[in-house]
């Protein structure tokens, strides 16, 4: 099954806790990757991305790690670096190494326990669950408790999740994607335009479209800091950090076309691109590539969700209409 580990050089790691509902996600790079950022949502939590920027002297990072928990999340990031020390992985300041890990946060404390959150263990125990096999999907990792569809408030969301996808181009290179979903807007097949999951109505039978609500002039309630959608997009071909820069802000046109309304104010929509190899390819085919399987990936870790504590998934509503 196509997915981001498809990239050579990149292995992918699950916490989830079924009982708090939280989690957190780790992509492995353990000899490292070029990588860029483009943070589009108002409300980020995030952690290292500043040295991403291409002024910047830091080239090559060692882990990407999304997670849950909101802001407390970042805490997983510890388990991460300290699972990177022990195999002497990082940078070598003389010293030893110093890991580098750029992290994101989505907000995940309505749902399960809000008093529990990933930490340095559960960072961890990600990286020890880290292969290069297909990666799972749907309510694991970071998307174990991810809602989407907040226009009306929470008690009207729908299950998010993680999903994955990637590409093979006739010349070898591959361009893939892993996400967690956690949207304040609906979510759409990008190929199709129907809404998988989003706001319920205030019957919780049907949905809403929150595009054509906003259209008609619905006053938004205050959401600050209740979703964000993270993910990583990477490929084999070979990237500095301004066009790994350059793929992720062209990847963030995945999201676009698989959520409505995207990018607000109560969004942190934040996406990594990783380079991990040294194929030549031409940087618009590439991240055009990437904004096509983040978008798919978006949609997979909408089909592959489950209910949990009253909140259904995209499986469940569709069956019981």
């Amino acid at each position: 099954m196509a997915s981001l580990t498809d990239v050579g050089g990149l292995k992918v790691g699950h916490y989830s806790d079924y009982n708090a509902l939280t989690g957190c996600t780790v992509i492995l790079a353990e000899k490292g990757a070029v990588a860029g950022v483009d943070v589009r949502g108002s409300a980020p939590g995030t952690r290292e991305t500043d040295l991403l920027n291409p002024i910047n002297k830091i080239d090559r990072v060692h882990a990407v790690l999304l997670t849950g928990g909101s802001a407390y999340g970042l805490d997983a990031a510890t388990g991460v670096m300290k699972f990177l020390e022990e195999k002497n992985i990082g940078f070598n300041v003389g010293a030893g190494v110093v890991p580098i890990v750029p992290t994101a946060v989505l907000f995940d404390l309505h749902i399960g326990n809000p008093q529990v959150r990933p930490d340095a263990k559960a960072g961890y125990l990600a990286c020890q669950n880290a292969s290069a096999g297909p990666v799972e999907e749907g309510n694991v990792g970071a998307g174990t408790g991810a809602t989407v569809g907040k226009l009306l408030g929470p008690e009207y969301c729908m299950r998010g999740g993680l999903g994955s996808w990637s590409h093979t181009l006739p010349n070898g290179v591959v361009i893939g994607a892993l996400v967690a979903v956690n949207s304040f807007g609906d979510v759409r097949d990008h190929l199709t335009n129907q809404i998988l999951a989003g706001t319920r109505s205030k019957e919780k039978t049907q949905l809403i479209d929150s595009l054509g609500q906003m259209l008609a002039g619905f006053d938004v309630q205050e959401a600050f800091g209740t979703n964000t959608t993270i993910g990583v997009v990477a490929t084999n071909a070979k990237l500095d950090k301004t066009q790994a820069t350059k793929v992720a802000q062209m990847a963030q046109d995945g999201l676009a076309r698989s959520i409505t309304p995207v990018h607000t104010m109560f969004d942190g929509d934040t996406i990594f691109a990783l380079s991990t190899g040294e194929l030549e390819m031409d940087i618009n085919t590439i991240g055009t590539v990437a904004a096509y399987v983040l978008a798919e990936a978006v949609k997979r870790a909408i089909i592959n969700a489950v209910s949990v504590d009253g909140v259904p998934s995209y499986r469940h509503f569709f069956q019981h209409k």
